[in-house]
């Protein structure tokens, strides 16, 4: 687990002011995973029990920003941040309780797929949710048809 001063460093390393706030965001982000922001907003009022939801969400939009943080929002989800940044990975989501778990690229390096057409872009990403049920809906499911 990353430490308060690996936390500064990341921020330095960015260009990025070092500030109390940013330092508990990227701590919950780190501690929770693909967390939503009212997660994330908890999180860091354990530690900052003053500041405002507008201070986490401005830190957010600054870190995604610097690219120390991913934002993801599979399609009828609410946006959700990690810290797994610089790899180009994907995400599965379950269909029933919305659960989110990394997915390694299937092939090469970034973007790890190609475009058919790229129509004269220059790709450098390529994004791929797949959905599905995780293993305890998909245990629950098939229970209930038993």
């Amino acid at each position: 687990m990353a430490t308060s001063s690996d936390f500064q460093q990341m921020l330095r390393g960015a260009a990025m002011r070092v500030t109390r706030p940013r330092v508990a965001v990227l701590r919950a982000v780190y501690a929770h995973p693909h967390a939503e922001t009212d997660v994330i907003i908890r999180a860091v009022r354990q530690e900052l029990p003053e500041v405002s939801h507008q201070t986490v969400y401005d830190s957010l939009h600054a870190l995604t920003a610097a690219g120390l943080v991913r934002r993801i929002q599979p399609s009828g989800s609410v946006a959700r941040y990690e810290s797994r940044v610089g790899d180009n990975h994907h995400h599965i989501v379950c269909r029933s309780c919305g659960v989110v778990a990394d997915v390694d690229c299937a092939v090469g390096e970034a973007p790890c797929l190609d475009a058919s057409d790229a129509q004269g872009f220059t790709i450098d990403e390529a994004e791929v949710i797949y959905w599905g049920l995780c293993p305890d809906c998909s245990t629950a499911t098939a229970q209930g048809r038993t």
